[in-house]
């Protein structure tokens, strides 16, 4: 029997969805899972659980320019969203009836797009507005809708930086003009804290999203970084931790391997975004001189300002986005398509529609995503793999209906 650990590494290129922990987030995380306390205790035990908690919420808001207590721990991205969106417009609408718009995109993550759905049938009216053909908000189109009636909007949510094509979008604009009109602004920053600058204080945000898994810590933490001002309603009730915000008893050793990663991440933030993007540049290059009519998605513009430093997103027309997946992962090159699939039936992603791409176009692209254990070797292994891989998708027909089961991998 082949034993698993002998196996060569997969060649990863999905740091979007997830990256790997850093061993010192790791050592936090095990250091504390031996240790006993409730940090809601008042015991010793308990009061020192508290100790390692409340310093990692003082490592997270001195690295992301936030005071302590406008960290709120979470059990990651999705549960911060939530509370963000929901907890925002229930407040705001409750302080003014007449709070009934939340303004956002059309290329949000799910994460937005799916409760700001769910407020819209519970009577919230939501506009999703345009973006350009980069995928970057149309700052004129925000400024004409929060015009046209100031008074009833109650929140704004546009994210840091897109998931899928890695677009950094104008949030200094968008701050500017909801600030003008007293409106807050919440932002999803999970895709951007670690690859650009992320300065809480300094962006004008009233609340922002991260989670610990995109930045080397562990799954199942996060948190929402909130003005203390702001009034949220919240979305579980119980002990009143959290400021009351977030109840539910604290993780103490996931909040202490997310500070490890958080600090790690950001200060390390100028030295990898140089090294990803190089390595992402290269990628582009080389895959393109392998596949010439394949097109990059997203801002061709590749500084820090404009796209994520290691994000590469490419359509191969005549292939499923999916098809190609699996021949790469059946090569050990692990990536993404960035589109949903339900019921296992290839849907285009909301993403590449919303920036004028056709849906077949949209089912096309594949997301490599570099992290910080990408390397050279890496690239290159995509690379060689990628012409072949594309050819034999165009030659089976992928593009014309045939599924992902029909091809033998």
């Amino acid at each position: 029997m082949n034993d698993p650990d002998t196996h060569q590494r997969p060649v990863y290129l999905d740091h979007a969805a997830s990256t790997p922990m850093y061993a010192e987030a790791v050592a936090a995380v095990t250091a504390q899972m031996t240790r006993l306390g409730n940090p809601s205790s008042l015991h010793a035990s308990g009061r020192s659980a508290r100790r390692v908690v409340e310093e990692s919420r003082e490592t997270i808001a001195r690295a992301l320019g936030a005071r302590p207590s406008e960290v709120v721990f979470t059990s990651g991205g999705t549960e911060s969203d939530n509370l963000a969106l929901k907890g925002l417009y229930w407040a705001r609408r409750a302080a003014d009836p007449r709070r009934t718009r939340i303004l956002s995109t059309a290329v949000e993550h799910h994460a937005v797009l799916d409760p700001l759905h769910w407020l819209g049938e519970q009577g919230a009216d939501v506009e999703l507005l345009p973006v350009n053909r980069c995928g970057r908000l149309d700052v004129t189109a925000l400024r004409e809708t929060v015009e046209r009636d100031p008074g009833s909007v109650a929140l704004v949510s546009v994210m840091w930086a897109n998931n899928e094509v890695g677009t950094v979008q104008p949030l200094a604009d968008v701050v500017e003009i909801a600030h003008a009109h007293g409106i807050p602004v919440h932002t999803d920053a999970v895709q951007a804290v670690g690859q650009v600058p992320v300065d809480f204080a300094a962006s004008g945000a009233d609340a922002l999203t991260l989670t610990a898994h995109k930045v080397g810590g562990p799954f199942g933490v996060g948190a929402l970084v909130v003005r203390r001002e702001l009034e949220l309603v919240p979305l579980l009730h119980g002990g009143g931790q959290e400021r009351d915000v977030r109840s539910g008893t604290i993780d103490a050793p996931a909040i202490a391997g997310f500070a490890a990663a958080v600090e790690l991440s950001v200060a390390r933030q100028p030295e990898h975004a140089a090294r990803v993007a190089a390595l992402r540049d290269d990628l582009l290059r080389r895959v393109l001189e392998e596949v010439p009519d394949a097109v990059v998605n997203g801002d061709k513009n590749c500084t820090l300002a404009h796209r994520l430093p290691g994000n590469a997103h490419i359509q191969f027309p005549g292939c499923e986005g999916d098809s190609l997946l699996m021949l790469l992962d059946a090569r050990g090159i692990e990536c993404s398509t960035g589109s949903a699939c339900s019921a296992g039936v290839p849907q285009a992603s909301h993403v590449l529609l919303a920036m004028g791409a056709d849906d077949v176009s949209a089912r096309s692209a594949l997301r490599f995503s570099l992290g910080h254990t990408t390397t050279q070797a890496d690239v290159d292994a995509l690379v060689e793999a990628i012409g072949p891989v594309v050819e034999r998708a165009r030659a089976a027909g992928i593009a014309s209906g045939f599924g992902v089961a029909k091809l033998a991998v």
